[in-house]
Parts: C-alpha cells; sequence; structure tokens
C-alpha cells in the first residue's frame, strides 16, 4: 500500500493498491470516505464533461468478484481502525471513517452482482461495528429501474444508506451537453421518484460554467420547475447536493469548462432553497 499522505484533493482510485477499495478525504465531511470502484474498466454509460476518469469508454462494470471485494474491505477497514494508516497518511482533524461510498470510475449501478455487493457491504459495516457511518451511493440514476438495483436500495435503507442521485441539469437538452445521454426528462424523474420511495435519497448537482458562461436563467428556471413538480405530487428530496468544479476533467471537452464563484452558487442555493428543498453548498 503506498505510503503517501493523502489530500482532499486525491481522489486516485490506485491509491491504496488494490482493486476495488481505495480512501478518500472528504473535504465535505472532514473524514475518510472508504470508496469502492465497482468499474475498474473505467466504463460508464454516460460521459459528463466534468468527469475526472482518465480513459471513460462507453459501458458497464465488469463482473465483480465478490470475495476479492470482501478481502480487500474487510483488511483496508481493519487497517483503518487498527493500524497506522489514520496517524501516517490522513492529515490531523480528519481522522475518522465518514463513510463508504459506492463511486468509483463509472456507474456503479451497472454491477450485475449490485445487490450482493451493497449485503456485503452491510455485513461487514456490522462486523466493524461502523452501523452510524453512512452507506452512499453516487450515481446518475439511469439503472434504477433494474430490479437488483432497487433490491440494493432497499437493503442500503436497512443500514443506513443514503443515495446521491445525479442532476446536472433539468431539460433534455442541457442532459445531453452535459452529461451525453438521451434520457428523457420523464425517465428521471420515475427513476427518481423510485429511488426516493426506497432509500433517503439527495440531488446532486454539479453547476459550472462553459465556454465562460455560467448556466443560462432558463436553465436554473428548468431545475426549480422540476423541484416544484417534484414536491407538488408528494416526492420528497433528503435535499439538494450544489457543488463545483473541484478537480479538472480529464474528459476532452476540459478547456471548456470553469468554476463559478463560491457567491454564484450560493445565489442558485438561496432560489432552490425557495422552492422548498434543502441546498447544502460546496465551492
Amino acid at each position: 500500500m503506498s505510503e503517501q499522505a493523502l489530500s482532499t484533493t486525491d481522489h486516485d482510485r490506485d491509491s491504496a493498491g488494490l482493486r476495488y477499495v481505495y480512501p478518500v478525504i472528504s473535504r465535505r465531511a472532514g473524514g475518510v470516505s472508504v470508496g469502492i470502484n465497482l468499474n475498474p474498466n473505467n466504463a460508464c454509460n454516460w460521459r459528463c464533461l466534468y468527469c475526472q476518469v482518465p480513459n471513460l469508454s462507453l459501458g458497464s462494470a465488469p463482473p465483480v468478484d465478490l470475495p476479492l471485494l470482501e478481502q480487500e474491505l474487510r483488511g483496508f477497514l481493519h487497517e483503518l481502525l487498527h493500524g497506522d494508516f489514520m496517524a501516517s497518511r490522513v492529515p490531523e482533524g480528519m481522522r475518522r471513517i465518514n463513510d463508504i461510498a459506492l463511486s468509483g470510475n463509472g456507474e456503479p449501478t451497472s454491477a450485475a452482482e449490485f445487490a450482493e455487493v451493497i449485503a456485503l457491504v452491510g455485513k461487514l459495516k456490522t462486523e466493524f461495528g461502523l452501523a452510524e457511518q453512512k452507506l452512499v451511493l453516487i450515481t446518475n440514476g439511469s439503472l434504477i429501474h433494474r430490479d437488483n438495483v432497487q433490491q440494493g436500495l432497499r437493503r442500503m435503507a436497512e443500514c443506513n444508506g443514503a443515495v446521491w442521485f445525479k442532476l446536472d441539469r433539468a431539460n433534455e437538452a442541457g442532459m445531453l451537453a452535459i452529461n451525453d445521454t438521451r434520457t428523457t426528462l420523464t425517465k428521471v424523474r420515475e427513476n427518481l421518484s423510485t429511488a426516493i420511495s426506497l432509500c433517503p435519497t439527495w440531488i446532486q448537482t454539479c453547476w459550472f460554467a462553459c465556454d465562460g458562461n455560467a448556466p443560462a436563467a432558463e436553465e436554473e428556471d428548468a431545475y426549480l420547475d422540476f423541484l416544484f413538480g417534484l414536491l407538488s405530487d408528494g416526492i420528497r428530496p433528503q435535499g439538494v447536493l450544489l457543488y463545483g468544479l473541484a478537480r479538472p476533467s480529464l474528459q476532452p471537452e476540459a478547456a471548456r469548462l470553469s468554476a463559478l464563484s463560491l457567491a454564484h452558487l450560493e445565489r442558485f442555493a438561496e432560489r432552490i432553497r425557495s422552492v422548498g428543498v434543502g441546498c447544502q453548498v460546496s465551492a
């Protein structure tokens, strides 16, 4: 395992020298997030302009080696709790396990073994006395209609789980431009509604400038209309996680993207709150 100290800007999936498990220092949470990467092939069914995955390809997660995942996660949790990893590689003030997060280099719910992975993580959370730590799924939400994904979300709800459901734009032209997906807003709404019904769900939104231009007022309005429509139908997310560009994109469009000021994000966050949805901002 590498001895290099970690920082909030280091999200290298290979930093622990393992296939599936990697540590991240979470600037938002102020602790160690134990990442699980089910897409070591760098394949995803979307291609977001701001994605930091190198050599990203269109596709799904390869078969998950469940015994290897269990071995890696059990060993890494033991090292965090009983070894010198925290003291040697984690800055003071952040030496705590904040959560276990399924994120990685592609869409984690594309793994055929997704439900089994959630059951495995839940078992190890119990084994290591980590019931209070969150189990977070970071997802584009496109596959939540699948039975095995819904089984996994039900299991997540039983072990202090939370879904972070990507919604960067709330219109089809915007989703095509930002996420390179031709999904419909109707499908997004259906999958988001399903996620909310199965497990506590946050909407995660990346807001940034493209070609020097912030999202147009029409983009903000469409987003707020989408939220208002959810609430009107009794569909209530936990809130919105609004964040900016923290690290450089590794996609061909990287030079076109730039971060917005914290003040700009906060202004949009206030509009979101005015609809009746809580919003946390991270620049």
